[in-house]
């Protein structure tokens, strides 16, 4: 057998079985790695779920008639309006990511940092990623300056960088560029010739409605294509549902139309009973409206209070405006983590909150930071409980940060900050309580 390229697995998924495999053992762990939303399932949608589970026939490799007419409807009502004939769905947003990387060819931009798939998928794609670092407090965009530089410097060098990969709102950061930042990076990859790849998944978990985060296919209409998805604004991880929106244009035709034939050679379709709830939560009715407006009060509210902690430590974030992640830096803490515990990097941070601590957190370098900053992601998802009861408890509690299991996490976190960085004695052993 010929030698073959390392895949790695995905550093999210990987830091959830190891969490799993030593909870299985007995051990008191407490999960900020996953990107799992850990919320119950809407009942509504549970019902269309069920109602359909009759629908066993492939279908349209795009989707069916109705979910693409709930999709369009879903992007006119923020303004980015799509004939329903240039919707394309796929079993998740992740696989639906990978088939555009294919379609549109060439070699791939993406922020620094970045979801952990994007240029892992690019590598799966014979291609290279292209590395751009972001501004500060705009997470996934790269800084539309550094973009010029980076993809004409590539050029030079005999590259063909074609695609530039946005997050807005920001995995990692939980951040979003500004509506300037995103204006500049359409301007910039008109002017470059590039497809943008706007991955919007989060964008309904924006704390604040009046600053929403604006889509590049707003200033480059032509060469945008958007992608959102079930996982996180209505925590439907497992039920695998993503939707692409392809430009109206040449471009946007062309891309369409290799989409379709990529996803016909590698799933066909995606399964309809999901295509039935999808298309009924993308029609927005008030009780969907309602569960992802009390998710996102949820988010924000844990959230920030994580951040608190970091920061009352000494680590530096930016303000977290959307999801439930935060990316703090302990740079201001680098002499006494080196001196004590001997972390000199993301890396070591991460192993060493893992390994003493029992508390998983993914070191920046997943994200493709290099490894000295002390830059780490944090996720609040999984905090909201264990059982369906607590999570449903959490989602309509008036202050979920009072509830048993939520203030018990938070003060763990608080004793393991402490800890730490010197504040306090050093909190019982992972096998102790969490």
């Amino acid at each position: 057998m010929p030698d073959l390229a390392p895949v790695a697995m995905s550093a999210t998924l990987a830091a959830d079985e190891a969490l799993t495999r030593r909870r299985l053992a007995g051990e008191q762990v407490l999960s900020l790695a996953s990107g799992e939303i850990g919320l119950p399932v809407l009942p509504a949608l549970r019902e269309r779920l069920a109602a359909a589970a009759d629908r066993n026939a492939y279908g349209s490799v795009s989707g069916n008639p109705a979910l693409r007419t709930a999709a369009a409807g879903y992007w006119g009502r923020r303004g980015l309006a799509v004939d329903p004939g240039l919707v394309v769905c796929g079993p998740g947003s992740k696989p639906l990511l990978f088939a555009l990387m294919l379609a549109v060819g060439g070699d791939v931009v993406v922020p620094v940092p970045s979801w952990v798939s994007y240029s892992a998928q690019a590598d799966l794609a014979g291609v290279r990623s292209v590395p751009v670092t972001t501004r500060p407090g705009e997470g996934g965009v790269p800084d539309p300056a550094a973009l010029r530089d980076a993809v004409v410097l590539a050029r030079a060098r005999g590259r063909n960088p074609r695609c530039v990969v946005v997050t807005v709102p920001d995995n990692p950061t939980g951040t979003i560029a500004s509506p300037d930042t995103v204006r500049r990076l359409a301007q910039t990859a008109r002017e470059l010739d590039l497809v943008i790849v706007s991955d919007e998944i989060y964008c309904d978990l924006v704390f604040d409605p009046a600053g929403r985060a604006v889509s590049p296919a707003v200033f480059a209409p032509e060469r945008t294509v958007v992608t959102t998805g079930l996982t996180k604004n209505l925590a439907l991880g497992g039920w695998r549902m993503g939707i692409a929106r392809l430009p109206d244009s040449a471009l946007g035709r062309e891309v369409h139309t290799r989409l379709v034939g990529i996803a016909s050679q590698i799933w066909s379709s995606t399964a309809a009973p999901v295509q039935a709830a999808a298309a009924y939560a993308l029609e927005e009715p008030p009780e969907v409206v309602a569960h992802i407006t009390a998710s996102r009060r949820l988010h924000e509210v844990v959230v920030r209070a994580v951040a608190r902690q970091f920061a009352a430590v000494g680590a530096e974030l930016s303000p977290v405006r959307a999801t439930c992640y935060l990316y703090p830096d302990f740079e201001p803490l680098r002499d006494r983590l080196a001196r004590v515990h001997g972390v000199r990097g993301s890396e070591g941070l991460a192993a060493l909150l893992s390994a003493r601590y029992g508390v998983g957190v993914l070191p920046g370098t997943v994200f493709g930071e290099h490894e000295r900053p002390l830059r780490i992601r944090a996720a609040t998802g999984r905090l909201y409980g264990e059982s369906e009861a607590e999570r449903t408890a959490a989602l309509t509690a008036a202050d979920p940060l009072r509830l048993p299991w939520i203030s018990a996490s938070l003060n763990r976190i608080a004793e393991v900050l402490d800890d730490l960085t010197g504040w306090r004695p050093a909190p019982p052993p992972p096998g102790g309580r969490a």
